[in-house]
């Protein structure tokens, strides 16, 4: 009888031996699963801030959430719950990017044609001085509108 009580307490110690530590290696993943998920939003951080602005932030941040959120969909999940949207960059502010890159470039284009014609309008009468303010105006035109459009592809596909 007595060997069936130690029996019976070995059993006992073991099981809550077992127990004791199912409970530190459930703490121990879910602290994991925290830590990682604060790892994800603090490197975000950066590209949050600044994205505020410069809309070409999204360009290079946006693909890297996408493979890191696919990677790690729990604290992504953690995450998107936690800020109410999509973690780092809802499709909303990807939008509002794309829409101020826009008129940043319609402020632009209003000012750089007002700056040639003021040039012009002071080299008015040296042909070969017109000549170089105009080719200057077109190659500096032309290479902003390269990258607004390069931008606000790359910015539409995103939200796509």
């Amino acid at each position: 009888m007595l060997t069936f009580a130690a029996l019976l307490i070995g059993v006992a110690v073991i099981g809550r031996g077992v127990a004791l530590i199912a409970n530190e290696l459930r703490k121990a993943r879910e602290e994991a699963a925290s830590t990682r998920t604060l790892t994800i939003a603090q490197m975000f951080a950066p590209a949050i801030a600044a994205a505020q602005s410069d809309p070409r932030v999204f360009l290079t941040w946006q693909p890297l959430a996408r493979t890191t959120r696919a990677l790690f969909p729990d604290a992504f999940a953690t995450l998107d719950r936690a800020s109410g949207a999509a973690f780092p960059f809802p499709s909303e502010r990807i939008q509002a990017a794309h829409a101020q890159w826009t008129a940043d470039w319609l402020a632009w284009e209003r000012a750089h044609d007002a700056e040639y014609k003021h040039r012009a309008a002071e080299a008015q009468g040296d042909r070969g001085r017109l000549d170089l303010i105009e080719r200057e105006k077109l190659d500096t035109y032309q290479r902003r509108y390269e990258e607004y459009i390069r931008v606000a592809r790359a910015l539409q596909s995103l939200i796509a």
